[in-house]
């Protein structure tokens, strides 16, 4: 597997207590998100602004239910659109362009643990994702810590990404491969 690591995070610290708190407060916060009517855009609006630090651009549409852990490592370029079901896990970076559609259910997963044994349970790693402009992730989806998605790609429904994806590229499958170019 291709995963990258840039950071590694060791539990028993005061930084790992910091971002265990910050989860806590933006699992209260998109728990709300999940229940508030659909008609609710104002309350919406500022619980998304809660999970991530500040207002979004008004032409991102984020579609409850939504999940993320932390939230303030996400950005979104203009004209996103956001579908019902999708987890971002972000403490790596989340990086989103202009145009980009996500189908329901994708998972954006920016963290993971060590593979040695040992070491499991006492280090998280984590390295950014990238998702260049007019990129459409097909529905359940999953996007691996240290992947980039070129920009006018297109990520099939149900693929697990854990390679970056080149430019105007189709990928599909698990692991995803390289289906075809896109014209």
């Amino acid at each position: 597997m291709a995963t990258r690591t840039d950071q590694t995070l060791y539990v028993q610290t005061p930084e790992f207590a910091r971002y265990a708190e910050r989860i806590a407060e933006v699992t209260d916060a998109t728990s709300r998100l999940n229940v508030l009517p659909f008609s609710d855009s104002e309350g919406r609006a500022e619980l998304l602004s809660v999970v991530f630090g500040g207002p979004l651009p008004e032409s991102v549409t984020i579609y409850p239910p939504f999940f993320t852990e932390y939230g303030l490592n996400t950005t979104f370029g203009e004209n996103v659109f956001v579908n019902q079901g999708c987890t971002f896990m972000d403490k790596g970076g989340i990086r989103i362009g202009k145009g980009v559609m996500i189908a329901p259910k994708v998972s954006l997963i920016t963290g993971g643990h060590p593979l040695p044994l040992a070491e499991r349970r006492e280090y998280l790693s984590f390295a950014p994702i990238v998702i260049e402009d007019d990129v459409w992730i097909g529905a359940s989806a999953v996007i691996t810590q240290g992947v980039t998605i070129g920009a006018g790609s297109v990520v099939a429904a149900g693929a697990v990404v854990t390679r970056d994806v080149p430019v105007r590229t189709l990928v599909a499958g698990v692991p995803a491969r390289e289906v075809k170019t896109i014209d």
